[in-house]
């Protein structure tokens, strides 16, 4: 008997899926080791910075008003005492008429109250010591990195769920974290279904394809920051299925399946989960591609189960849409949803979208405006339109087509990410 399926939309697929979802705990890591990993904890400042009032330039730290009434044809004059490099502190006080030599990112030196630059003095010959010469003058404060100016000590310099980029890695060794608390990265098996599938290194045969969507979601997995395990590559063999599935959720914290989820006479997975006893969240979205995407999970063990379609551009679409928010979700991640941003339809898109359709499109910036063309054929088991597509466009449904030049919505596939689920 076919299997009865009620529709729900997008936005409340997101929701069911979404609702319970939460960060798993966090670990200690070493900072090498922290790459792309998302903070489990503010980082606070313990100490100023800069921690000392310092020169941001090569130099000479004298009195400014020293320098009143320099110019160029009565220049003020300055006896060198002492040199010092970053990392020294000078052992003599800057008293009026004097001046220390100072190196970028040294210590303010007592009694100094502005820096010149090296290049605005000209050193004088002379008998009496080295001296120097400045013809312009400067006001108290000139050229000082003060302490505390870039961050105060008790600030919060990174918000838990910041993704570990090589900026904010400067911010964790300049306040001494060799250790980072990070959210545990979930791991997700994937298990690819279908008779039809061959390996990528298998010759091509008869009615068969080449099983492209495994090494996809592998990636796309990647990306979210969680962990990717291949599982397997099932035949359309219902007791092989149920075994394969049982065994996998023992060792991850996710499962991902690509096909099987469809009305077909050999589309097992929903038998499955009934098997294993699982709720499913939703069986149908009202949306193309990837109508049948399937979310179910197990009551007893807290573990989900994300059900894609076996057509390549919906198996893509289900997992942007709803396995990746729920991965970042794992991680801590607060903008887990792909960027919505307003663009321009450069070209007519004629057909009709009796469901909320997302459609590969390529987006670009011109003239401060985002422009939205789709890439290939808007079919669901194209698979070439992906490579060259970097955003969605969101058509909704009920509308009759478009022309270029209307206003539509797209989803930044490479974009900053939002924690706000938008169409």
């Amino acid at each position: 008997m076919v299997e009865r399926r009620k529709s729900i939309p997008v936005e409340e697929a997101v929701q069911r899926v979404l609702t319970n979802a939460k960060a798993l705990e966090g670990e200690e890591i070493r900072i090498e080791e922290s790459d792309g990993r998302y903070l489990a904890e503010d980082i606070v400042a313990d100490h100023d910075v800069p921690p000392f009032n310092r020169s941001p330039y090569d130099g000479f730290a004298i009195v400014a008003g020293d320098t009143a009434a320099a110019s160029r044809d009565n220049p003020a004059l300055f006896e060198v005492i002492e040199t010092i490099g970053a990392g020294d502190v000078a052992e003599k006080e800057v008293t009026n008429g004097s001046a220390i030599r100072i190196m970028t990112g040294a210590a303010l030196p007592k009694g100094a109250d502005a820096v010149v630059m090296l290049e605005l003095t000209s050193e004088i010959d002379g008998s009496e010591g080295r001296q120097i010469a400045i013809k312009r003058p400067f006001k108290s404060g000139d050229n000082i990195s003060w302490q505390g100016e870039d961050t105060a000590s008790g600030s919060i310099l990174l918000k838990k769920g910041r993704k570990i980029t090589p900026g904010v890695k400067a911010v964790l060794a300049t306040f001494g974290y060799a250790h980072v608390k990070v959210y545990k990265r979930p791991v997700v098996g994937v298990i690819a279904t279908g008779s039809e599938l061959l390996e990528v290194h298998e010759p091509l045969e008869p009615g068969k394809i080449r099983n492209s969507n495994a090494h996809m979601i592998l990636a796309q997995i990647r990306q979210t920051g969680a962990i990717p395990v291949y599982l397997d590559q099932l035949k359309d063999d219902f007791d092989q299925s149920f075994e394969r599935v049982s065994l996998a959720l023992d060792a991850i914290d996710v499962l991902i399946t690509t096909g099987g989820v469809s009305v077909g006479d050999f589309d097992y997975l929903p038998a499955i989960y009934e098997k294993l006893g699982a709720e499913v969240l939703f069986n149908k979205v009202g949306m193309r591609p990837g109508s049948v995407t399937t979310v179910a999970k197990l009551k007893d063990q807290q573990k989900w189960l994300f059900g894609l379609s076996g057509n390549p551009s919906a198996c893509f679409v289900g997992f942007e849409l709803f396995a990746g928010p729920y991965l970042k979700t794992m991680q801590g991640v607060t903008n887990r949803f792909l960027q919505s941003e307003e663009a321009v339809l450069s070209v007519d898109f004629p057909k009709s979208n009796p469901f909320t359709r997302f459609v590969r499109c390529r987006v670009k910036r011109e003239g401060g405006h985002l422009y939205a063309a789709p890439v290939g054929l808007d079919k669901s088991n194209v698979v070439t339109s992906l490579a060259d597509s970097n955003a969605l466009m969101i058509l909704p449904g009920g509308t009759r087509g478009y022309k270029s030049g209307e206003s539509i919505k797209v989803l930044l596939l490479q974009g900053e990410g939002s924690d706000k689920f938008c169409l």
